[in-house]
């Protein structure tokens, strides 16, 4: 059963949610919406021509930065010191940059302006960060997300470069005191990092021990 929201600020149970993870239709993308959302397990994922779909998957891609893995090459990226790392610094260029960035099987993006204006409002109230790659003066990577609690719920990354937006997360995983990163969607290149599939009431569990600490 998909649930209708309305102007209350409440999601049911993410357990009733679909096969495909679709839990509930309607609603706003206020701020208060959005972090019972995120502390909740609860994502916003549909296109402009569609209304606000709320998801909480039965299973999460997922990263424990304790269990990164980094390869050989990919430790040489890094002691080259090719690429500067910052945090916070141009929040919205990376959300517009992830935007835009052309994936594969995919025709447009569930990144709306809609969306990218919530974000930005959860950026200026410090529940949502960025973290940004660059060569010399240019941006050439990075990813934003939600910090639930001490989980950090990655929505999106971008690379112009090889190598950018995995710098970004491995700067994420080492040097943020996370316990959990949310990778959402499964890809080839995260799982040769570390990550890995845990199921909701894991996945729920954990998010509820930390941000219930904060």
């Amino acid at each position: 059963m998909i649930f209708r929201l309305d102007e209350r600020i409440i999601f049911p149970d993410p357990k009733l949610a679909e096969d495909d993870g679709l839990l509930a239709i309607g609603g706003d993308l206020s701020v208060e919406r959005l972090l019972l959302a995120y502390q909740n397990g609860i994502f916003p994922w549909y296109s402009d021509d569609e209304p606000i779909l709320w998801f909480s998957p039965h299973e999460r891609f997922v990263l424990f930065p304790p269990e990164l893995r980094l390869s050989k090459s990919m430790r040489q990226v890094l002691r080259s010191g090719r690429f500067k790392v910052t945090v916070n610094t141009c929040f919205d260029d990376v959300v517009a940059a992830c935007a835009a960035a052309k994936r594969e099987g995919q025709d447009g993006t569930w990144i709306t302006a809609d969306m990218q204006a919530a974000y930005s409002r959860l950026h200026e109230l410090g529940f949502a960060h960025s973290v940004e790659v660059w060569d010399n003066s240019t941006l050439v990577g990075g990813l934003y997300g939600v910090q639930a609690g001490n989980v950090f719920c990655g929505e999106s990354m971008f690379s112009k470069v090889n190598n950018a937006s995995k710098t970004a997360l491995i700067w994420l995983c080492i040097n943020r005191s996370y316990s959990l990163i949310d990778c959402q969607v499964h890809t080839e290149h995260l799982e040769s990092m570390g990550a890995r599939m845990i199921g909701r009431e894991e996945y729920i569990s954990l998010l509820h021990k930390t941000v219930l600490k904060r």
